[in-house]
């Protein structure tokens, strides 16, 4: 049983030609709650962690109940070495291909040679950021160049902010952030034209619009300390909010043809999601998503709880697998089942009586 915590997960190598009932592909919030409830269901599982987590460079994670302010880090290493406790494994490792095999299920291809088998998959493989190409923003991301007001708005409460626009939901954006400050600027970019109404509606609420292309994020001694717009001028600045659109991670693994959505909302791209059902089951046979990779506005405590959904969907499956197979060997051979199940039922009546 691995019982590690801080140490992180084990060389892909370990587990080389291993058969599984699940291979889980992302070792995440959501890839790592998923592999908790398949564990605890009794299900042999390994997940593959390429170790490219979204959100390693926040100080820590926000509004999951009772992991606030937690660190990333220390989150998902405590999420391994709890998977572990019940079984599971969690191996370093980047899935590259996967291919059906004829018997059923599928062969993982791992970096480095290795492959494992497994009857379903959970891809857990997140989303990522395609952010504006301004130069020193991209540096900045997930510190004090920030996405989601309720995941870092707390942290940058009553500083100086300012809204880069991606889109026309950049006005929605700059009225959110709002919220945590009165000293918001909305950077038009060259990307937004702010129209009459919305002119009043920013106004109304103390939100300066500057026009202009951004021509870089300025810093001083590690920290964000303005914006540089393209005719010279710099606006000091402590924070910077990007709606950066996300894309699937669903390049790795290759050979899965999964159905792709472009999420759009209000004229605005907010990315492109994997299609899945409320429980994460794809148009892909055997193959389930959970997290940022269909949901691209998904937070932490929601990709883990969509990786709960998917986990208990793919047990249940499973269940339908196993029962239709014992169905069958019953019919070829009904007095050997017969005996199996009345084995079953005398350690059943022995535990009942104490024995």
């Amino acid at each position: 049983m691995n019982t590690y915590a801080e140490a992180g997960p084990r060389p892909a190598g370990d587990v080389d030609g291993g058969e599984y009932d699940v291979v889980v592909v992302g070792g995440g919030a959501a890839g790592l709650a998923g592999a908790m409830a398949l564990a605890r269901a009794r299900r042999s599982v390994l997940v593959v962690d390429a170790g490219q987590p979204r959100n390693a460079p926040a100080e820590g994670i926000h509004v999951y109940l009772g992991s606030e302010g937690t660190s990333p880090a220390r989150f998902l290493a405590r999420g391994r070495a709890e998977v572990a406790a019940y079984g599971g494994e969690v191996v370093a490792g980047r899935v590259e291909a996967v291919e059906r095999r004829a018997e059923g299920g599928f062969r993982v291809a791992v970096a480095g040679g290795f492959s494992v088998g497994a009857r379903r998959l959970l891809l857990a493989t997140g989303l990522v950021d395609e952010l504006p190409p301004v130069p020193g923003l991209a540096e900045r991301w997930g510190r004090d160049v920030l996405h989601c007001p309720y995941c870092h708005g707390y942290e940058v409460r009553d500083q100086a902010i300012g809204v880069v626009a991606t889109g026309p939901m950049s006005v929605h954006q700059a009225l959110l952030w709002r919220q945590w400050s009165a000293d918001v600027v909305l950077f038009t970019n060259g990307v937004l034209e702010v129209g009459a109404e919305d002119a009043e509606r920013l106004a109304a609420r103390g939100i300066a619009v500057v026009e202009g292309e951004v021509a870089a994020v300025e810093t001083e001694a590690d920290r964000l300390s303005g914006v540089r717009l393209a005719d010279g001028r710099t606006v000091a600045r402590q924070a910077l909010a990007v709606a950066a659109p996300g894309r699937a991670r669903t390049d790795v693994p290759a050979g899965l043809d999964l159905p792709l959505t472009e999420v759009v909302r209000n004229g605005h791209v907010m990315g492109t999601q994997v299609s899945a059902d409320p429980m994460g089951a794809t148009g892909v046979p055997g193959v389930w998503v959970a997290g940022n990779v269909t949901n691209v506005v998904e937070q932490v405590i929601g990709a883990a709880a969509a990786g709960v959904r998917a986990g208990a969907a793919i047990n249940a499956d499973l269940i339908e697998e196993d029962t239709e197979a014992a169905v069958a060997a019953y019919r070829a051979d009904p007095l050997s089942a017969r005996g199996e199940a009345e084995a079953g039922a005398r350690v059943l009546g022995d535990s009942r009586h104490g024995l």
